[in-house]
């Protein structure tokens, strides 16, 4: 039999190593949804540029800071969302993880996966909103660039850091040169990036398809923010 002495000793010695945990969360409440955009009332010590997290995974960047409401603008479906929902504050400003564990990776405009391999394991991230370094701070365009089409090669020099605009009608091939260009740059040490805005998933599939079947994967990165989004 165990005496009721024990039983008590026991007792004391596990509320000697017991350690409170306390979790404190800043929240809100939805006050108004709609067309992507949410207010939230109760959230008076949130930042501009700050994410916040609602139900159902999906997160909202602060914009507007008013006197009795924050409003946000909604990166995900904002159908999830309905009047009354909690709101939390994520306490940090909206960032993208960047760094080599984002090669031959396709993410949305958040940084996070959508071609199913998985967490993205990166040790860094960078704000969104960031100053853009000076001229004086760049490095000199000074290596050239092949896009590997003679024609465009032989007449327009186009260099590393160079920006070059590749406009025409719809259906006129300028996917086709971009891709071509990134194909191109396999073993040349140039990390290549494709950022599909307001295109069908089936096509920036395709693409993909194309970029695996080419190696061309390998050193490069695909950001989607497609058409439904």
């Amino acid at each position: 039999m165990i005496k009721a002495e024990e039983i008590s000793d026991i007792i004391k010695r596990q509320l000697q190593g017991y350690e409170a945990e306390i979790d404190l969360k800043e929240a809100g409440r939805v006050i108004e949804v709609g067309d992507g955009i949410a207010r939230i009332y109760g959230l008076e010590k949130a930042i501009a540029g700050e994410l916040l997290e609602f139900p159902g995974d999906v997160f909202g960047l602060v914009l507007n800071l008013e006197a009795d409401n924050v409003g946000a603008v909604l990166l995900g479906d904002d159908t999830k969302i309905k009047e009354g929902d909690p709101v939390t504050r994520t306490k940090r400003i909206a960032q993208v993880p960047v760094g080599e564990a984002l090669v031959g990776r396709v993410v949305n405009a958040l940084g996070q996966p959508v071609d199913g391999k998985g967490p993205i394991d990166a040790k860094e991230f960078r704000a969104i909103e960031r100053y853009a370094p000076g001229v004086v701070d760049r490095r000199s365009v000074k290596e050239p660039l092949q896009t590997g089409i003679k024609s465009i090669d032989a007449m327009i020099p186009i260099g590393r850091g160079q920006r070059e605009l590749i406009i025409g009608d719809r259906g006129t091939g300028k996917t086709a040169i971009g891709v071509d260009t990134i194909i191109n740059q396999k073993g040349q040490g140039v990390f290549c990036f494709y950022v599909a805005i307001g295109q069908k998933r089936s096509t920036v599939a395709q693409v993909v398809k194309v970029l695996e079947d080419t190696g061309a994967m390998a050193y490069t990165t695909v950001v989607v923010a497609s058409a439904s989004e």
